[in-house]
């Protein structure tokens, strides 16, 4: 039996990005918690695969756009818990990201996350209980070269985050960023060839790769009752990147 603290049951919770990589992860930690669990992705086959495998509501749905975001909140209704969660935007370097790249990244990166927490809060603050979570990145705190849109709005959603957690802790509600180093993704595969994987390990103290549901578990335990004292954070989840 699960001990009540960390137990999601009757509680709501709407994960996008949720179909693969870490929001998938996520999802499966969240329904092994109780929580009754929406995903969201764009990619029709993606989302029924995943809705398949974890059980949970599976949504095909584009949170870059107002109108989108607005659908898929008329869509889902109430939600106790938002774990938000964008595809990374564009790679490059900073002088060679386009205009753009950088409003597409806006978008995607920073907007959904805004138009999402504000379209659920209502319900949230209303209720006296709610969750807040965001996935960013490490490189929040480290920057890397070849990533200049998500660096910087990574940041800019960290911040945002903050401010929120600050107006809305007074109703219960808890606001919070999960900062994850380097996992086995489809995204990590795409920035980085295997001998470049390999010598990442030597900067991760645990000298290891994560493992997505490692990550999931983080996620979940922010939006259980067990930590209903943490608000306004930035948990990096890295294996000890960037201690040695």
């Amino acid at each position: 039996m699960q001990n009540h603290i960390f137990s999601l049951e009757g509680k709501t919770a709407l994960v996008t990005g949720g179909s693969k990589g870490l929001g998938l992860a996520t999802v499966r930690q969240l329904e092994r918690l109780g929580a009754n669990v929406t995903l969201v992705a764009r990619n029709e086959l993606e989302v029924a695969k995943a809705a398949l495998e974890t059980g949970a509501r599976g949504l095909v749905g584009d949170v870059s756009s107002v109108q989108g975001v607005a659908d898929l909140l008329e869509r889902c209704g109430r939600m106790d818990i938002l774990v938000s969660n964008a595809g990374g935007p564009t790679p490059g370097k900073a002088l060679e990201m386009s205009e753009a790249d950088w409003y597409k990244g806006f978008e995607l990166t920073f907007m959904s996350t805004v138009r999402l927490a504000q379209g659920l809060m209502p319900h949230m603050q209303a209720q006296g209980w709610g969750r807040v979570i965001a996935i960013t990145s490490m490189t929040v705190e480290r920057p890397n070269p070849n990533i200049a849109v998500s660096n910087a709005l990574r940041a800019a959603v960290t911040n945002y985050l903050r401010t929120l957690a600050l107006e809305v802790a007074p109703h219960g509600v808890t606001v919070n960023a999960v900062a994850p180093g380097y996992f086995a993704t489809e995204r990590l595969n795409s920035l980085y060839s295997p001998e470049q994987k390999e010598n990442l390990l030597s900067s991760i103290p645990m000298s290891r790769i994560g493992d997505p549901d490692e990550f999931g578990a983080v996620v979940a335990f922010l939006a259980s009752s067990a930590s209903s004292y943490i608000t306004g954070q930035a948990l990096q989840v890295n294996g000890g990147f960037g201690i040695k």
